[in-house]
């Protein structure tokens, strides 16, 4: 099977490893421009540019499945293009919570609704999808977070200490449920993604949605973990619906977008956006993801005074 990987972030970089190191799977990647660094780890990089649909199609030819790592007009554009060339499954730009648990009006959609509409439209044509769900990316709470990891970079709340606990200021954000107590979260670090990804793509037949995870815990308790690494007690502020509202309210009035962003994820993870309890791509392959506490003291080595 030949998979072309849309997109040359910490994520697709990981699926081209864990699809390499797999052996079974040939791969190409595309990219708006060249990548040196890429090609010289002998992968194939294709540069392409998503606003000419003929350049697409012929990127595509003798592709069988296409990971998107892009979002917005040009993931839509790369789902034309797979249609037209017979590509039969395509895995859009997700990697998120559970389809289920997001709302109607999501406000940290990046285009991802129109898109799954899209594919839903195209599966009479022949073209199959998966969605992959992870939770939250570990790397969100690593040093100088997503964006040293090469992750999020059309997402907000992506610089270090912006979602829920600084591990450097050791300060913490608490978001509760509706029924009051801290909420919970799911978490996978981004190489594990591209284990899971990578060996999914090796089974005999794939839903419609999979899910992934690497650990599940309250955000009390993520805090918790973090306060044995540091070895030291965080400031938390706890939050209900109301006390973030009144948050999101005071950002919008004072026109702090960042900070408008990281409330939304915040309530967002109130309401459970990034709960994944059936974890059904976890009981059929054969990956063993590392947990946060291992992860978290891995990532900091050398970070910290």
């Amino acid at each position: 099977m030949k998979v072309a990987i849309a997109g040359t972030n910490g994520l697709a970089y990981w699926i081209a490893h864990h699809i390499e190191n797999e052996g079974q799977n040939q791969f190409i990647m595309l990219s708006r421009a060249a990548k040196p660094h890429l090609t010289a780890r002998g992968w194939q990089v294709v540069v392409v540019d998503y606003r000419n649909q003929e350049n697409l199609i012929f990127s595509l030819a003798g592709i069988d499945v296409v990971v998107s790592l892009v979002v917005g007009e040009s993931q839509l554009a790369l789902i034309d293009a797979a249609v037209h060339t017979g590509v039969e499954r395509f895995i859009p730009a997700e990697f998120d919570g559970p389809l289920a648990r997001r709302s109607a009006n999501d406000p940290l959609d990046q285009g991802q609704q129109v898109a799954l509409s899209h594919l839903q439209q195209h599966e009479s044509r022949g073209m199959a999808y998966t969605v992959f769900t992870c939770g939250i990316l570990y790397e969100r709470f690593g040093p100088g977070g997503m964006r040293s990891a090469n992750l999020g970079h059309n997402l907000g709340a992506n610089g270090e200490g912006d979602y829920l606990v600084n591990i450097r200021s050791m300060r913490s954000r608490i978001p509760h449920d509706p029924s009051g107590i801290p909420a919970t979260i799911s978490m996978t670090a981004a190489e594990d993604v591209g284990r899971f990804v990578a060996a999914a793509l090796n089974l005999p037949q794939l839903p419609t949605e999979l899910h992934m995870r690497g650990d599940r815990m309250n955000v009390s308790e993520l805090v918790r973990v973090a306060e044995i690494f540091r070895g030291a007690t965080f400031e938390r502020a706890e939050h209900n619906a109301d006390t973030l509202q009144s948050a999101f309210m005071l950002a919008r009035y004072s026109q702090d977008r960042a900070e408008m962003v990281r409330v939304q994820m915040l309530i967002a993870t109130g309401q459970g956006r990034f709960d994944v309890e059936d974890t059904n791509l976890n009981v059929v392959v054969d990956v063993s993801p590392i947990s946060f506490q291992d992860w978290l003291r891995t990532a900091w080595e050398g970070h910290l005074p």
